[in-house]
């Protein structure tokens, strides 16, 4: 916990070094037994030690170990490599003139984005901005906890709580 502490007060390199030796060997086999492949393994064993290095004063030993953290970032960061993963790829892009869109669909976008803006300024404010955070932000449930210093749980409950009311609101 020193360690984090001289990182985070003082950016010290000698003391992330020594935590950069201790952890990201076992972040890496952590993550390789959890079904990565080496080389993605090593990538995100990368990300973790930056994260680390960059958000250490995001660290609450109240909360958590610091193994406890790195492990929790670590399984995070593989969750997103998933993630993106699973996520088709783009198709090609049409050659020739842009499709026109049909004037009714236009129209149909408008209403129901106004709708959305309206049902959006209704929520409470710490909904919104989570709102605004995972969906517009692109943010993952984890990198919000971490920003805010919330707990997981309870930005997960607020965004579900938010979905809802924006959907009761978008069905009027």
């Amino acid at each position: 916990m020193q360690l984090v502490e001289r990182i985070r007060d003082t950016r010290d390199e000698a003391a992330f070094a020594e935590v950069f030796g201790h952890f990201a060997p076992r972040v890496k086999a952590f993550l390789m037994k959890s079904g990565a492949e080496a080389p993605l393994a090593e990538e995100c064993t990368q990300e973790v030690m930056a994260t680390l290095w960059h958000k250490a004063h995001l660290f609450d030993p109240e909360r958590a170990s610091v193994a406890t953290w790195v492990f929790t970032i670590a399984r995070n960061r593989r969750i997103d490599a998933l993630r993106r993963q699973k996520r088709p790829a783009p198709q090609d892009l049409p050659w020739g003139p842009e499709h026109t869109p049909d004037p009714v669909e236009v129209t149909a976008l408008q209403q129901e984005s106004a709708q959305l803006a309206k049902a959006l300024s209704v929520l409470p404010e710490t909904q919104r901005t989570l709102i605004e955070r995972a969906y517009f932000g692109d943010l993952s449930h984890s990198e919000i906890a971490a920003e805010t210093g919330l707990p997981l749980g309870t930005i997960k409950s607020r965004i579900r709580l938010a979905l809802n009311r924006l959907r009761h609101e978008m069905s009027k």
